[in-house]
């Protein structure tokens, strides 16, 4: 099944909406774009989505074999520059990599998640630019266009 997260990309963190098949699931933060180093967002592509347990933050989503980072997860979080780098779905955009609500906003998305996993089918990501807001970085960044 295949989820769409749309970013705009702003000086002080990175907004976006994750959707599936249409429907708005909720809302997305994370840090600014800074051509994928390790305090950056994540590039624009197609992700496979896995869910994980550790002790410091229960069950949760991540992203593995991310292109110069290997994991990264998904965790709620209402700013995008507070811990390790992340997706932290928010209920509401309250400004640049800012939201509110990200507890609700994480548990919705990793009820639709884990459905999906538990259906035995896989859970992709596809990033991209909202061709209409904010900066579009994707038309300087060649790469993200091959």
């Amino acid at each position: 099944m295949l989820l769409h997260l749309e970013r705009e990309y702003w000086p002080g963190g990175t907004n976006g909406t994750i959707r599936i098949e249409g429907y708005k699931i909720c809302h997305t933060v994370e840090r600014p774009w800074n051509r994928n180093s390790p305090d950056s967002c994540i590039p624009e592509g197609i992700y496979q989505l896995h869910r994980e347990y550790n002790e410091t933050w229960g069950w949760h989503l991540c992203i593995e074999n991310v292109s110069g980072r290997g994991k990264v997860r998904i965790l709620p979080d209402n700013c995008s520059v507070d811990r390790e780098p992340k997706i932290a779905p928010v209920s509401r955009l309250v400004g640049e990599g800012r939201g509110s609500q990200s507890k609700h906003a994480f548990e919705k998305l990793k009820e639709v998640i884990y459905s999906i996993l538990d259906q035995k089918e896989d859970a992709l990501l596809e990033i991209r630019s909202f061709p209409d807001a904010a900066l579009n970085l994707v038309q300087f960044e060649r790469a993200w266009m091959d």
